[in-house]
């Protein structure tokens, strides 16, 4: 199978898109995989948080101006098998507006394209659905996976979700439910709630306890659409350590 393009749509707003895509981002390079994670969510620029340091250029200048992919890539400080490179959104307020038109979408869908010829797997942090950048994510996805909580407005959120998708000729993969003990009907997998709380501390599945991080490669396989084998991926890693 080739590289994917993975949509991570957010339901509603906070219900934790951000941090499960790049929860799911470190799982799947925990096998190997060289992953790239793209924020579409341009006014919230979450994905900025998980990046130390000074961001310039963006994914905002990638839509807008002249930069080469490379540039607007941030490895995550994670110590992994695979590459975790993220590409946030921190811009003023000129550039946000700039980066939010259809112009920018168009590219901001080569951009992902770009991304996959050197990554095995490219994710995209969107939100919910109503902006160009959005639907440009959606557009590009080889797979749509929408994020929601196990509440009367997730699941209203959720409901209009699908429609929205049904809008633009497309519809979800699947449904994870986030901060959730797996109660949710409609959800393909559950993700619970983790006591980790800052964006340093980040991502809590590693190293990979018995509750969150088993979840979280639960979400990030059906996102993906197959299985993880996490333990041979982490056998071969000890094993390479301990051969070295």
């Amino acid at each position: 199978m080739g590289t994917q393009i993975l949509a991570y749509v957010g339901a509603a707003g906070g219900v934790g898109t951000t941090r499960l895509t790049v929860e799911c981002g470190a799982t799947l390079a925990r096998t190997g995989r060289d992953v790239a994670i793209f924020d579409a969510a341009f006014e919230t620029q979450g994905l900025a948080a998980h990046v130390p340091g000074k961001i310039a250029p963006d994914v905002t200048m990638l839509v807008t101006e002249e930069v080469a992919l490379d540039a607007a890539l941030y490895d995550h400080p994670a110590e992994l098998p695979g590459r975790l490179a993220l590409c946030p959104a921190r811009a003023p307020f000129e550039r946000l507006a700039r980066a939010k038109t259809a112009g920018a979408a168009r590219q901001f869908e080569r951009q992902l394209a770009a991304a996959s010829l050197s990554h095995d797997v490219v994710l995209v942090d969107t939100p919910p659905l109503g902006t160009n950048q959005a639907l440009a994510a959606v557009n590009a996805a080889s797979r749509i996976a929408v994020v929601t909580v196990d509440s009367r407005r997730g699941r209203d959120s959720l409901a209009r979700t699908h429609e929205r998708l049904d809008d633009v000729g497309t519809t979800a993969d699947v449904v994870i439910a986030n901060r959730s003990d797996g109660s949710l009907e409609d959800a393909d997998a559950a993700v619970p709630t983790s006591e980790v709380e800052s964006p340093d501390d980040c991502p809590a599945c590693l190293p990979p306890d018995e509750t969150f991080a088993p979840a979280v490669a639960g979400a990030a396989g059906a996102a993906l659409g197959q299985e993880l084998d996490l333990a041979s991926a982490d056998e071969g890693r000890v094993g390479g350590l301990l051969g070295s």
